[in-house]
């Protein structure tokens, strides 16, 4: 077997191309034995054991599966600009499809995918400039349809800083006032749901029957809340 001594390095970066993300993620600019001072852990305690004492290695590979011509869909890193302008409608449809499927997780993980596309351009635009907004517009109905996936799966702190990030931009967003309201209202921050509700009503009064439901619940929630409190007080105050 040969010594591969920046194994470690290229280790990292496949296994962040298996979680879907950039496989330089985290890495500077520089050369690889910098890169090695640089990082004190990569990560991986296996990976940071190898750094610390290197030591020959010997690889199996396994076939997985095979994939038929034209079925193999790039991940966004590994994309040029031009092909993650086009897969960004595509991965969205696909994203919908696996939402209407009951398939949330899924779901978000292809919102994701996309935003990845968008904000990679983006970040190569001036920001404020007619293209940065243009890409930012497309970002944010998917990052809303995002934190709809994530509302269902209760990571609620997650909406609240996506949400809270859009309405920063766009303060007339109903959207971002309604699920932001929603996902306040699950972690009992209650003046802000209220709050965001009520901007929903300014903007959209149509949405009254909607808000009305949501207020409602959380009411019920909070009476629920008071009762469990009032039994639980009481079997401690008397002891």
């Amino acid at each position: 077997p040969q010594h591969v001594v920046l194994y470690p390095l290229v280790a990292k970066s496949l296994r962040n191309i298996a979680a879907g993300k950039d496989p330089l993620e985290g890495q500077r600019h520089c050369c690889s034995m910098a890169q090695l001072h640089e990082h004190y852990s990569l990560g991986y305690p296996d990976l940071d054991e190898l750094q610390k004492y290197p030591q020959p290695l010997i690889f199996d590979i396994e076939v997985l599966k095979v994939e038929a011509p034209g079925s193999y869909q790039q991940d966004p890193w590994a994309m040029t600009d031009e092909e993650k302008l086009q897969a960004v409608p595509l991965i969205h449809k696909e994203g919908n499809e696996l939402y209407r499927e009951g398939k949330v997780q899924e779901a978000a993980a292809k919102y994701y995918d996309a935003i990845a596309c968008l904000k990679n351009l983006q970040m190569k635009e001036q920001p404020g400039s007619p293209d940065w907004i243009e890409l930012d517009q497309k970002i944010t109905p998917l990052l809303l349809n995002y934190c709809q996936c994530k509302l269902q799966c209760e990571e609620y702190y997650e909406v609240l800083d996506h949400c809270s990030s859009i309405l920063n931009k766009y303060e007339d967003n109903v959207k971002a006032y309604f699920k932001r309201g929603k996902a306040h209202a699950a972690v009992w921050n209650v003046a802000e749901a209220q709050a965001d509700f009520a901007k929903v009503l300014a903007l959209d009064p149509s949405l009254r029957p909607v808000v009305s439901k949501e207020l409602r619940s959380l009411e019920a929630r909070l009476r629920e809340k008071d009762a469990e409190d009032k039994i639980r007080f009481k079997g401690i105050f008397s002891q």
